[in-house]
């Protein structure tokens, strides 16, 4: 009967954990959406993970979405230096707006 109690006691905990973490209402929210839902999708599991948050991007779109921030990254610098060029030499034509003047 000890071994019961101590059983019940641990469950109780770690109950008690996913309530305090609101892991409980979470999920409580997702299974009424997916009851609430009129047409019911074919894969539920998918349906949970989608609405959970947990249906992240496959590892080929996070390889080929970490390849385009290089690139972006790349070019950004690229565009910046060429605007800080492009500024100076517009300096030597026309002199610097005055404090008070409006661009």
């Amino acid at each position: 009967m000890a071994h019961y109690r101590a059983s019940e006691s641990k469950r109780e905990q770690f109950r008690r954990y996913l309530e305090k973490a609101g892991v409980l209402d979470s999920l409580t929210n997702v299974l009424v959406a997916l009851y609430e839902e009129p047409d019911k999708p074919n894969n539920a599991l998918d349906f949970l993970k989608h609405h959970l948050g947990v249906a992240g991007a496959e590892p080929g779109d996070t390889e080929a979405l970490r390849l385009e921030l290089t690139e972006l990254q790349q070019k950004w610098d690229l565009l910046m230096e060429e605007n800080k060029d492009l500024r100076n030499r517009l300096l030597q034509y026309e002199p610097a707006p005055e404090d008070g003047a409006a661009e």
